[in-house]
């Protein structure tokens, strides 16, 4: 049986638990500061802090929290390394958990290295396959295929708090089956091997895009045999992630984006989603009034990866400045698809028509319709997607993209 916990989770749960008690009595004083002001419509600003004793109680509470968190910290190390579980015995659970908890904070548990953050890896059936020679030669061997047909490989990037296992079947008991699923019949089709990126989606889509281009060149060029076509599948995020990870190879200069020659996009919001966007005119909102002000660090706890889908950012010069969370329009500086690719995509709609006015402003109920097929009225920022390469599931959701058996049949019409 797989153990759903592991020591370093309730290091990590601990140091989290600390970071949240800490938040909480910031917003408490901030709260405490405003109401103390002369009444008015004003809001403060985020650092103001109480004096005289208040500011010493607040002071001491931060004192005891670190003092505590310092000692839980140290029980944590003295009891053993952290996690001594192999990978391939964590639970279906605990995935899912760290994938949502990645999702909605990964950025902060990665700056604060707390042990709960997702390191970006390649995953092979659920387990974490390392880039060197002998691991790749001994997780996929040479795959059969015709005289003088080419090497391939496909490689996939899961979307916002997701994982790996999202793109397979469930098996029913709570276990993912990973010998079913879109990954598995596209590599089936193609007679080529599959691969999965793994990685913290809370993260700036551009970081985990430049860290995704630097593994990439190291996977090809350590893989068994010399790869001549590479082909990436992405969802949602996934799909922003892999078109930050081909900006940044070709800037770098690397080897890869010359093999890489098909991209498909699931539900990727190439120009944002208005969830994201109505996120942020809440926290607008509640910041016009002092009372009300306090309450926006709770929106503003979602991470860096969720913010840069506002827009769908996929580069650092994309960020708005150092406030992320500052009132911003769409200032992203274009970039196109690139020339020697043939690109593809899949969105969806849960309206019964794809041009409705629900698909264009919904769609999915993540994605509209438009901004998952890289349509934009400016056309400077319109991703150039042959009209015979984009295709539109109706009464379809977010997530049933993965499931859908009409994409599934048009992904593999598309590649094979």
């Amino acid at each position: 049986m797989s153990t759903p916990v592991h020591l370093s989770d309730l290091r990590g749960l601990s140091r989290l638990g600390v970071d949240g008690v800490r938040g909480v009595t910031d917003l408490v004083e901030h709260l405490h500061h405003a109401i103390l002001r002369v009444p008015g419509l004003r809001a403060v600003t985020p650092e103001a802090r109480t004096g005289g004793i208040p500011g010493l109680v607040y002071r001491s509470i931060h004192g005891v929290t670190g003092m505590v968190g310092a000692g839980l910290d140290l029980g944590f190390a003295r009891l053993g390394p952290g996690s001594a579980q192999a990978p391939d015995r964590t639970s279906a659970a605990r995935k899912h958990f760290l994938a949502v908890l990645n999702g909605v904070l990964g950025d902060h548990l990665a700056a604060t290295a707390n042990p709960l953050a997702i390191r970006s890896a390649f995953h092979r059936a659920g387990t974490p396959v390392d880039i060197t020679p002998d691991s790749l030669a001994a997780a996929f061997a040479p795959s059969r295929r015709q005289a003088g047909a080419p090497a391939r490989l496909l490689v996939t990037a899961h979307g916002l708090c997701m994982h790996d296992g999202h793109w397979h079947a469930n098996a029913g008991d709570g276990r993912t089956d990973y010998r079913d699923g879109l990954p598995v019949r596209i590599a089936r089709a193609l007679s080529c091997p599959s691969i999965d990126f793994h990685y913290n989606t809370g993260r700036h889509v551009s970081d985990s895009g430049r860290e995704f281009a630097a593994m990439l060149e190291k996977l090809v060029d350590d893989w068994p045999v010399e790869i001549d076509e590479l082909v990436i599948l992405g969802h949602s995020m996934g799909g922003l992630v892999a078109r930050s990870a081909v900006h940044y190879g070709i800037e770098a200069g690397h080897d890869w984006p010359a093999r890489l020659k098909k991209l498909v996009f699931l539900g990727t919001p190439h120009h944002g989603s208005p969830v994201e966007r109505a996120g942020h005119g809440i926290d607008r909102a509640l910041g016009i009034s002092r009372y009300s002000a306090p309450f926006t660090r709770l929106g503003k706890m979602r991470s860096a990866g969720i913010t840069d889908l506002r827009h769908g950012n996929v580069t650092a010069a994309d960020r708005p400045g150092p406030d992320r969370f500052a009132h911003a329009h769409d200032t992203r500086t274009p970039v196109l698809l690139p020339a020697h690719v043939e690109c593809f995509a899949a969105a969806a709609t849960l309206d019964a028509a794809p041009d409705s006015r629900r698909s264009r402003h919904f769609g999915d109920g993540l994605v509209p319709v438009p901004s998952a097929l890289g349509q934009h009225e400016n056309p400077l920022r319109r991703l150039p997607i042959d009209p015979n390469n984009r295709h539109v599931a109706t009464a379809t959701g977010h997530l049933d993209l993965l499931r859908c058996p009409d994409v599934a049949r048009r992904i593999v019409g598309w590649l094979g």
